[in-house]
């Protein structure tokens, strides 16, 4: 049984359709991989899926609790591709800020320590760098516990070592709670690295052009030969969608 289900029979702004027929889910500790080009409605479909955008035709839903029931709000956090930290408050501050939810100095604290960021509990936001503020928000979508996380291009700002880090740090955290995750990325290497089920959009058609399970256990060697084989077949694949 899927934990999340996306169909989005049509979305458009104004008179421009952006996606259209797209059926896809999240099995409970699946990660799963919309890759594709700049423009092609990833994120848009991501922002669906946190119930962000209401405005389409089709639905959205999660098996929320232990025992299968169904919700159309989505117990889900969102990481942006930039932090969008709030620059008046410390990083104990940012992580425990949630509506409705009191602040557990406990919870923020294992957060901070999570995250590589002991001893900068007090630290204003300009005085971390884009991996620390990134680490930031990584911890502040944790601290409401979802069982969903979604993800659009976090780790797009950051240098590559930095990048490589952050992903090791977001399947550690997530392998650890038990966490399903969408990520929304245009890196080939970073699909490949990250999901277990990658889809691929095409360049302005609007919909899931093909998928792609990746057989690799965990933990995965960045230098792996079947990855490398993968790749071969992504690439064909986006070729054929005309996406290169």
């Amino acid at each position: 049984m899927s934990l999340l289900d996306i169909d989005v029979r049509e979305k458009a702004f104004g008179s421009t359709v952006v996606l259209h027929d797209i059926k896809l889910s999240l099995d409970n500790g699946e990660a799963a991989v919309l890759l594709g080009p700049s423009g092609c409605g990833k994120s848009t479909l991501l922002r669906i899926a946190a119930g962000l955008d209401k405005r389409f035709s089709g639905s959205v839903s999660v098996r929320a609790g232990q025992h299968g029931t169904t919700s159309t709000t989505p117990p889900v956090a969102f990481v942006f591709q930039e932090p969008r930290l709030m620059p008046w408050l410390t990083v104990a501050q940012n992580i425990g800020f949630a509506d409705g939810t009191k602040f557990d100095s406990t919870r923020v604290a294992g957060l901070i320590a999570d995250v590589g960021l002991t001893g900068h509990a007090s630290t204003l936001p300009k005085a971390l760098s884009g991996g620390m503020a990134q680490r930031v928000a990584i911890a502040r979508a944790l601290y409401t516990e979802p069982r969903i996380l979604l993800l659009d291009e976090p780790f797009s700002a950051v240098d590559a070592f930095t990048r490589m880090k952050l992903q090791d740090l977001v399947l550690r955290l997530v392998e650890q709670r038990g966490i399903s995750f969408l990520l929304v990325t245009h890196d080939i290497d970073e699909a490949l690295y990250l999901g277990d089920r990658i889809y691929m959009m095409g360049a302005g058609d609007g919909g899931i052009q093909h998928d792609l399970s990746v057989d690799v256990a965990r933990p995965r060697d960045r230098r792996a030969a079947r990855l490398a084989e993968l790749k071969s077949d992504v690439l064909t694949a986006l070729q054929a969608a005309h996406v290169i």
